[in-house]
């Protein structure tokens, strides 16, 4: 059984593309989460420790919505635009996933929806 998740908690898909898909009630898999404020669909201000936050706290709210949690998070991809901003987001990403942090994976890329940049998803069992 395949359902998709929406929640208002967390910036809409900017195309076609779900927030998050819940398989047979264990598994959700969440779509890209950018610092993008859902209020307001814009970036956050400030620079990557500030989108950091709010990409990680859109996926913590996606996560929500799909019965699940940060503390259940399987595996995290991360696409970040400039690889010097790596430590800066360990740092960041620390304070989230304080223990037994999930598999990771860290790619560079050359352009991130609305500019942003970092992207995050991840896979996470669920509740």
């Amino acid at each position: 059984m395949r359902r998709v998740v929406e929640t208002n908690s967390a910036p809409a898909a900017i195309g076609p593309y779900s927030q998050a898909v819940k398989y047979e009630g264990k598994v959700v898999f969440t779509a890209g989460q950018i610092g993008m404020d859902s209020h307001t669909g814009e970036l956050v201000e400030g620079g990557i420790i500030e989108q950091t936050e709010q990409a990680l706290n859109n996926m913590r709210e996606v996560l929500e919505a799909s019965q699940s949690a940060l503390s259940l998070v399987l595996k995290v991809t991360m696409y970040l635009v400039d690889m010097d901003d790596f430590q800066t987001v360990n740092r960041v990403y620390a304070n989230y996933f304080v223990h037994e942090p999930p598999a990771r994976s860290a790619v560079q890329v050359t352009a991130l929806p609305k500019g942003a940049l970092i992207e995050l998803d991840c896979v996470a069992a669920s509740k």
